[in-house]
């Protein structure tokens, strides 16, 4: 005779398993660490200082 298995048990590691492999997934494509996102949010501060340096304010003529 085979061995009982509890098919609710099988099912939820299965759901868990995929769940995990998902999240996986996801971390690789949209997490980054903090550092990353300072260093990004430092980046684009930067640059549009840079271009805020190279504005050419005109005044406006009636």
């Amino acid at each position: 005779m085979g061995n009982v298995i509890n098919l609710n048990r099988f099912r939820k590691r299965a759901e868990r398993e995929a769940s995990a492999k998902q999240a996986d997934a996801n971390r690789a494509k949209f997490g980054r660490t903090k550092a990353e996102r300072a260093a990004e949010e430092k980046r684009a501060d930067q640059a549009k200082e840079h271009l805020d340096q190279h504005r050419i304010d005109r005044e406006e003529q009636p």
